[in-house]
């Protein structure tokens, strides 16, 4: 017989081994992608663009990996992920040094399929455990980024210069870590990640069917008409999009206001803390709260977030509104997520997180684009005004939930159902 728990605990230590790795390599990109494309181009239009592919490779991956993960396991695919990763960053790397943008945003859309794999693996998370501890699960791996979120940016700097020691531009610098990270994190999977939990899922399911939502597996149409998943959806659509449209642009407008690339890379570190850090409370307020409660309070201080970024300039104000703006996506995407995860049957969860995953990305793929386009015409104060009127969706989201149950959607202890 199955230890369930030991098992859920080494599946979900994996897990966050790999987010850590990986999301080091991404984020160090992340912080330079802006730049590349305002160097290569020549015009800051441009700066969006970049992270408008990258999320379009992440809405390709999630219905690839939503389909595959069904069909060879959660192991396999996020394995292959990250070795599409390693590819991308080599081909993002010699893009640059060909000073190609076409190539480089090539490079960018496997990049993404990679990041897609890497980000349902929360998913893989939560259904290794029973409802009650959900929340907790995600947000385990979502605090492996913390990793990636301390050492990404702080990595800019040592990876652009061993590039130009390698006779490389110094902003391939990233892309190099990124190929080296990607494949230590692909082969930790692969030998890892055993047993798969895809089928620890299913035998959990089989000992404990008063925890599942539903005992029939629904077409996805049906699914996606459902108030629970409907509420889950937007909660991580329009926190995503709050979340990437400030993250994006800034390093642009730092830039533009002679910050250095240290200052610059400080800035998005103390974003991606937020963003990962406080993984942990985020999980225990979901489950002992409620999603609906966490949801609210995480799209308040996103908000509170925008209103101090729009009118800075300097270090400090924009280091304490990014960092509110990660801290406030973490807690509305942690309990969006899991608030998911309650509504679904072991085989509707690969393809519904697949669907749900390549929403948020192409959501996101275009507030890319606007938000480069805002900042062109209007300045980086309207750009986060924007953002911040995006925020409110969720928030009226969660309100409207919560008044419509007439209680928080939170677990009532011992019944292992979500009401």
């Amino acid at each position: 017989m199955m230890d369930f728990d030991r098992i859920a605990k080494k599946l979900t230590l994996f897990l966050f081994l790999s987010q850590s790795l990986s999301s080091a390599g991404f984020i160090a990109a992340f912080t330079v992608n802006s730049i590349i494309a305002v160097d290569l181009t020549g015009n800051a239009a441009m700066a969006g663009v970049p992270g408008a592919f990258f999320f379009f490779g992440l809405g390709l991956g999630a219905i690839i990996w939503g389909t595959g993960m069904e069909l060879i396991g959660r192991r396999k695919s996020l394995s292959l992920g990250q070795v599409i990763g390693v590819i991308g960053s080599a081909i993002c790397l010699a893009a640059v040094f060909e000073r190609c943008f076409p190539l480089f945003l090539a490079g960018l859309v496997l990049a993404g399929i990679a990041r897609s794999a890497v980000d349902l693996g929360r998913f893989s998370a939560a259904e290794v455990h029973l409802p009650d501890k959900r929340g907790r699960a995600i947000s385990k791996v979502v605090l492996g980024s913390t990793v990636g979120a301390i050492f990404g940016p702080l990595l800019v700097g040592p990876s652009g210069k061993a590039a130009s020691f390698a006779g490389l531009p110094e902003l391939a610098g990233p892309f190099g870590l990124g190929c080296v990270v990607l494949l230590i994190a692909s082969i930790m999977i692969f030998s890892g990640l055993r047993p798969e939990p895809r089928d620890v899922a299913r035998e959990l399911a089989r000992l404990h069917p008063e925890a599942i939502p539903v005992k029939e597996t629904r077409p996805i149409g049906r699914i996606l008409r459902q108030p629970g998943v409907i509420a889950a959806m937007l909660t991580m659509i329009f926190a995503q999009m709050v979340m990437m449209v400030p993250m994006s642009i800034t390093a642009v407008h730092m830039k533009a206001n002679q910050h250095p690339l240290s200052a610059i890379s400080f800035v998005i570190s103390a974003h991606t803390l937020g963003m990962y850090a406080f993984s942990i409370l985020s999980g225990n307020l979901t489950d002992r709260c409620g999603r609906s409660m966490t949801i609210i309070l995480g799209s308040v201080i996103m908000i509170v977030s925008c209103i101090i970024a729009a009118p800075a300039t300097t270090l400090l104000p924009l280091t304490i509104a990014l960092f509110l703006l990660g801290l406030g996506w973490n807690l509305a995407y942690v309990a969006g997520s899991t608030l998911l995860s309650d509504q679904l049957s072991p085989p509707e969860r690969a393809k519904t997180q697949g669907v749900n995953d390549f929403l948020l990305n192409v959501s996101s793929a275009l507030s890319q684009v606007g938000s480069g386009m805002v900042f062109a015409l209007g300045g980086y104060d309207i750009m986060a005004w924007t953002a911040g009127a995006l925020a409110t969706v969720p928030l009226i989201v969660a309100v409207r939930r919560r008044i419509l149950l007439g209680r928080d959607t939170k677990l009532h202890p011992g019944c292992g159902r979500v009401r």
